[in-house]
């Protein structure tokens, strides 16, 4: 299972409705791919601990997609097995008066990892190119400045040493239907739909033009974006769990070395 299928290489063009929104990963079965998630999720447990004891890597996952395509549901599936000491999800709303005031990467930049830590961007700098843009807020040539500044924000990531990993929720416009009908059939869920959910959907051709045009634009080299069916909420996890793992085994992380020889010690 090689999750390399789905990045989005630069320079390469890009139509949406014709990439997959389900795929099973090579595992039809569903109970098989719960357990193969809950076991990555295990790994990950293992190597996020490496991360944070070694303190010598960043790592910061950028999660974007529509409504309902499962971003919260990704994080809580694919970090299940991980202690939470050394990761922090944010969820970037609408800005600040503070916010607003100054540069749009401001309130961005401050949550960015440290090293040994992983963050989790739910939605991030790019609804600066995606909500802002179908809404007439910012002109086509603010966009167009606005992919270099985000490529030039992620190179200086990069280069000065932290992982990223871009990532796409690829859903369907009618499995969005029946996720958003299920929310207004149970009313305990009714707080998770907002009027905006309704309004980004009716806007859904605007916002996949704008999806298309900023991750064509900010797929690169270092930080590729990684489109990922999300129809199947499991096989969704799945392909996102195999792809951070191996992210974090190809750090080649190891146990720091104990400052003194602990050999033969015994607790009184």
């Amino acid at each position: 299972m090689d999750p390399s299928r789905y990045l989005l290489k630069p320079g390469s063009r890009l139509v949406l409705e014709k990439l997959p929104t389900r795929d099973h990963f090579g595992m039809p079965q569903k109970a098989e791919r719960v357990a193969a998630t809950e076991a990555l999720s295990q790994e990950i447990g293992h190597l996020q601990q490496l991360l944070y004891a070694t303190q010598h890597h960043r790592l910061l996952v950028v999660l974007q997609g529509m409504d309902t395509s499962g971003k919260d549901g990704t994080i809580r599936s694919v970090f299940a097995g991980v202690a939470p000491l050394g990761v922090r999800a944010v969820n970037f709303r609408a800005p600040s008066e503070e916010e607003r005031a100054r540069d749009y990467l401001w309130r961005i930049h401050q949550h960015v990892p440290r090293t040994g830590e992983i963050v989790l961007f739910n939605r991030s700098p790019y609804e600066d190119v995606l909500v802002v843009r179908v809404q007439g807020l910012v002109s086509a040539k603010e966009c167009v400045q606005r992919y270099h500044h985000i490529r030039e924000f992620e190179r200086m990531l990069v280069e000065t040493g932290t992982t990223l990993v871009k990532i796409f929720l690829h859903i369907s416009k009618d499995e969005q239907r029946e996720r958003l009908q299920a929310r207004i059939d149970n009313p305990a869920k009714h707080w998770k739909l907002m009027p905006s959910d309704l309004e980004a959907r009716r806007q859904w051709a605007d916002y996949m033009e704008a999806y298309e045009d900023a991750l064509r634009e900010t797929s690169t080299p270092q930080a590729p974006w990684h489109v990922i069916p999300a129809d199947s909420k499991t096989t969704r996890n799945l392909i996102v769990a195999t792809l951070l793992r191996d992210c974090l085994a190809g750090l080649s992380m190891n146990a720091p070395q104990p400052t003194t020889d602990l050999s033969g010690l015994i607790i009184a």
